[in-house]
């Protein structure tokens, strides 16, 4: 059963590769100008409220509030937790955060290919950065594969594996909303997040949650936290 599910994410994974690097197949094309300039064309001193708004969601302080949502998610996910609670919780955010860096530094070295963000391809894109007085990202000279689209997917791949109703509910949201800002201010074309980020997770990810690796490195690091608070109200106890 687990060989299966393997099997048919990367399955699926491949086919949006293919679909987007077949010569033949332009639909992707389409998709990426079209939402580029249905939101570029928004960018105006027209909309001067908006411009404002798009830049806020593409500030660095906006990355960081997602995540600190993620882990909020993660420690209300351990709350709800009746059985291993935060020990269980630390050492799936662990196993995570390793399985992330790991995926962040193979995409480094086997992904060769790269292409700029719309705003840079486009020479009359409408640049969000000279409309608003603030920092802000609206360009990219490699927008492919879109790192923030890889990390939010990790994150909620781990709590639609781990996670409660709730917790897979909010972890969805919390893609959408970090990965939808860069489209929109044109520093990722949409295919940069549905196909290079997506398919990413499609053929590496499977290998780590549909296997026993996920959950045995989990509960690895949750022992070693249980025997590290033993250890510590012992010596509190002899302290006293």
């Amino acid at each position: 059963m687990l060989s299966r599910r393997i099997l048919l994410f990367n399955a699926l994974g491949v086919a949006l590769l293919l679909s987007w690097a077949l010569p033949s197949f332009t639909l992707w094309t389409y998709l990426d100008d079209g939402v580029f300039w249905f939101f570029n064309h928004t960018i105006s001193d027209n909309h001067p409220r908006w411009n404002v708004v798009l830049a806020a969601l593409n500030n660095r302080k906006y990355d960081m509030l997602i995540m600190l949502a993620m882990l909020v998610t993660m420690a209300a996910a351990s709350y709800r937790d009746q059985q291993g609670g935060f020990r269980r919780w630390f050492g799936i955010g662990v196993t995570m955060l390793i399985t992330a860096g790991l995926i962040n530094e193979l995409v480094r070295t086997v992904v060769t290919y790269s292409h700029p963000s719309p705003t840079r391809f486009f020479d009359d894109a409408n640049l969000l950065s000279q409309f608003v007085h603030f920092a802000t990202k609206d360009q990219a000279g490699n927008s492919f594969p879109g790192d923030h689209g890889i990390m939010a997917m990790i994150f909620a791949a781990f709590m639609l594996t781990f996670g409660d109703r709730l917790t897979r509910i909010v972890s969805l949201v919390l893609v959408a909303c970090a990965v939808a800002p860069r489209i929109m201010v044109g520093a990722h074309w949409l295919s940069d997040i549905l196909v290079g980020s997506l398919s990413i997770t499609l053929l590496l990810l499977p290998w780590v949650l549909c296997t026993p690796l996920a959950r045995k490195s989990s509960a690895t690091v949750s022992r070693y936290v249980e025997r590290g608070e033993k250890k510590l109200a012992d010596w509190r106890l002899r302290r006293h």
